[in-house]
């Protein structure tokens, strides 16, 4: 039902666009009043995100640790999986982010006959979300040359990579196969995989739909039904410089592809899309694991009065004597 439902919202948006900016002609609202609510609540959502994690009081340092903490001179520490030093945080949190090691070490758990655990590996997973989330970051970048004028060298070093094999004319972007693959993975994993269907809500397939739907209006703009990118370039240089324009004859599927963006902007900061910047302050992962070098101390502990052993030894020494309990001091 959650599939459905979700296939269903995405289909509503795309006719809305359709019939908005093609039948009834609101060229200028699909192509500037929606964009530009969509990035501001999308900038201010993120904002409002972020503030109230940085806000959060972490007394402790509680990070996650996967190897030796440091401790004896002789022993072996592990420095990005159990780091102690600022160096370490920072290097381990570039290959989470960069590269998601913790996913790339993850496993995957089944009940045999017998009936017996057995671990095995799960790297498809890890290579799926590598796929999407490069491709994604890659294709983010290539689209600067829409929002730019000259064009900077990294955006046309990125697009020039991308399309290195130069198979068929436009040529075709790794990046748009790769994509779409990821997300198709992902999607039928969410699918096939029982314990991830019973637990994946409406949002979860709301947003594979979307962004798999702005791909394909991307790519059958590339590929299929040409766009003037000319006229593009006009109507997004206009929306970045505060002087809004609407070229005429750019077609529907642009409109409908930025609207689906724009959709995708609304939603992102009340969205599990939200750890693009959450990853960066949880404290299971941005901090040192020192606690064997510096004593941390919560300081919103109250003062409470305690009862320490001596006193408790004192209080029921001859209990203690009597039912045959070592003593401290007799």
């Amino acid at each position: 039902m959650n599939i459905f439902l979700s296939l269903i919202a995405v289909l509503v948006l795309i006719l809305i666009a359709w019939v908005g900016a093609g039948a009834a002609n609101l060229q200028f609202i699909f192509g500037m009043i929606m964009p530009i609510i969509g990035l501001m609540l999308f900038l201010g959502g993120i904002v409002y995100r972020v503030i109230k994690w940085a806000r959060a009081p972490v007394p402790f340092h509680i990070p996650t640790s996967c190897g030796q903490q440091k401790s004896l001179t002789w022993m072996q520490s592990s420095k990005l999986d159990n780091p102690s030093s600022s160096l370490g945080v920072i290097g381990r949190m570039l290959l989470e982010v960069l590269f998601f090691r913790s996913l790339f070490r993850n496993t995957k758990m089944e009940l045999k006959n017998g009936p017996k655990l057995v671990y095995g590996s799960a790297k498809y997973l890890w290579l799926g979300a590598l796929a999407f989330h490069w491709s994604f970051l890659i294709i983010v970048i290539r689209h600067f040359r829409f929002f730019t004028e000259p064009i900077p060298f990294f955006v046309n070093f990125m697009s020039s990579l991308d399309g290195f094999f130069q198979i068929g004319v436009p040529v075709l972007y790794l990046t748009d196969a790769l994509i779409v693959g990821g997300l198709t993975y992902l999607f039928f994993r969410r699918v096939v995989i029982p314990q991830l269907r019973y637990i994946s809500l409406f949002s979860d397939y709301f947003i594979l739909f979307n962004i798999l739907a702005i791909v394909i209006t991307g790519i059958l703009m590339r590929y299929f039904t040409k766009v003037d990118l000319i006229l593009v370039k006009q109507l997004t240089l206009g929306f970045f410089s505060f002087n809004p324009v609407i070229p005429e004859g750019i077609g529907s599927i642009f409109y409908i592809h930025l609207f689906l963006v724009s959709a995708l902007l609304t939603y992102f900061p009340a969205s599990k899309l939200v750890h693009m910047a959450g990853v960066f302050l949880s404290p299971t992962r941005n901090l040192a694991n020192n606690s064997r070098m510096k004593r941390h101390i919560n300081p919103w502990n109250y003062p409470v009065k305690v009862h320490t052993y001596e006193e408790y030894e004192d209080e029921f020494r001859d209990l203690m004597k009597g039912a045959g309990l070592p003593l401290e001091k007799e």
